[in-house]
């Protein structure tokens, strides 16, 4: 068949299937190619078996590994230096929310969050996305 030119790829991490497909529904929207996972031990075999993922939206409390775990694991491996990590969580405590930025997080959403501030954080952290 046709063969596109990969667009860009990210990685859902939730437990929850129905939030998962909230995020993937933005991000396809916006021209991602989306893989999703249901705990952080999930999430990793999916980078591990993806080449060219940029970017993990990545809640905090999940079973097996959580968000937090996730993002020390991703930070400690050099090869998924350029993997970009937003952490999409009901955790609202400043102390909760430096944990993870000091962990390797690039940016932080609240839920419940708006498709804007996805947008929002996505161009932030260097998408150029409509």
């Amino acid at each position: 068949g046709r063969t596109a030119t990969m667009g860009k790829r990210a990685l859902v991490i939730d437990d929850s299937r129905a939030m998962r497909r909230v995020i993937a529904n933005i991000l396809t929207e916006r021209g991602f190619e989306v893989l999703e996972a249901g705990d952080g031990r999930a999430a990793l075999e999916q980078l591990e078996a993806h080449e060219g993922i940029e970017v993990a939206l990545v809640d905090w409390n999940m079973p097996v590994m959580n968000g937090y775990e996730f993002i020390q694991h991703v930070r400690a491996d050099e090869s998924w230096a350029d993997v970009r990590l937003m952490m999409v969580t009901t955790e609202s405590a400043a102390e909760q929310i430096n944990r993870a930025l000091e962990a390797g997080a690039n940016e932080y959403v609240m839920k419940p969050f708006t498709t804007e501030t996805i947008r929002a954080k996505l161009n932030l952290m260097g998408f150029d996305i409509p």
